[in-house]
């Protein structure tokens, strides 16, 4: 017996089959198994230069970024260590030497 993927709107682990179709019982939502796949891929970071980002990469700057609420600067070049990856508009979580704990676009980093 295969197991089918869960639901991806309310993670019910009960759905079926319905022929090309997946369905769950609990909250009526079909979906097709390559919309769940395509669903998954999407859900990658990436970095500017479409490499996959992974929690505990290196990366660098590639583009000079203002600190907001404050006259600091995280310059071209800058290494972060050791990243974390977030949720949201901003979805790299990590420490900068000399700045502080802050988040980042991945579109301004490239991996190490």
């Amino acid at each position: 017996m295969s197991q089918l993927p869960p639901c991806p709107q309310c993670q019910s682990e009960y759905a079926y089959t319905d022929g090309e179709q997946l369905v769950c019982p609990e909250c009526g939502h079909e979906w097709t198994e390559a919309e769940a796949a395509a669903a998954e891929a999407s859900n990658t970071i990436r970095d500017a230069n479409g490499n996959e980002l992974q929690d505990g990469d290196t990366v660098t700057v590639i583009k000079d970024l203002k600190v907001k609420g404050s006259s600091l600067v995280v310059k071209v070049g800058t290494k972060v260590k050791n990243i974390r990856l977030v949720d949201g508009d901003h979805d790299i979580d990590c420490k900068v030497e000399g700045i502080g704990a802050m988040k980042l676009k991945s579109e301004f980093v490239k991996k190490a």
